[in-house]
């Protein structure tokens, strides 16, 4: 497997040769629904909160006495039948939506991702950036001539979820350029997910040769894990 990595200027500069271990894994549909719900759940921020009888303030009286009134008998005002009670049923900020994603299927559900996204054309290689310093018009010039490239004349025109950037190390300077661009989001190869590969249209992976030998890595580790066992 082979790929052409280029320029920040759009023009070919090389290729590279793919591992399949990355790039050339079957899709699975049941596997990637688990890891990427799951992925979802965890990131899900617990705020729709109710109170129930027992939070609402008063009630501590009864009503009315229990039989001889003709009424229906009551314990309490605050129960959830009536006006000011308390919520029965309702979404509580106590639950927990957490769910544990083993190793093994967190890996093999972003190597089906990667795979997917390069079978479909929506996977660039660029030698680097070359921002020493955070600048948006550099980064935006760059966007615009990568999307000269053919299969990627959308990277400059989607308003929203174009392309994810991983980075194959730390660089403030380009991670600053980029972040102003609503369009884009970056990330460090090592962090690379199921859910922000396939989020975004486009995935543009910069000095692809330590990026991928950092995915490996990562990838490697499952299968010494099987190995032991």
């Amino acid at each position: 497997m082979e790929a052409n990595i280029y320029n920040k200027e759009g023009k070919k500069v090389g290729t590279i040769q793919l591992p399949e271990s990355i790039f050339n894994v079957a899709w699975g549909d049941s596997l990637m629904h688990q890891v990427v719900t799951s992925m979802q759940d965890n990131a899900r921020t617990n705020v729709a909160h109710t109170k129930d009888r027992g939070d609402v303030r008063g009630g501590g009286k009864k009503p009315w006495r229990q039989k001889g009134t003709g009424r229906a008998r009551h314990g309490s005002t605050r129960s959830p039948i009536w006006v000011g009670g308390g919520v029965a049923h309702g979404p509580r900020n106590t639950k927990v939506f957490a769910r544990a994603i083993p190793k093994n299927m967190r890996n093999k559900a972003l190597a089906m991702a990667l795979s997917k996204k390069f079978a479909d054309g929506e996977v660039l290689f660029v030698e680097s950036f070359g921002l020493s310093a955070p600048k948006t018009a550099e980064a935006k010039k760059a966007i615009v001539a990568l999307g000269g490239v053919k299969g990627f004349e959308k990277l400059s025109q989607k308003k929203k979820n174009a392309a994810l950037i991983a980075l194959s190390e730390k660089s403030v300077a380009t991670e600053k350029s980029f972040r102003n661009i609503g369009s884009m989001a970056v990330v460090s190869a090592q962090n690379l997910n199921p859910v922000s590969v396939l989020r975004n249209t486009f995935l543009i992976l910069e000095n692809p040769q330590t990026a991928l030998a950092t995915i490996e890595g990562r990838l490697s580790k499952k299968s010494k894990l099987e190995a032991k066992s």
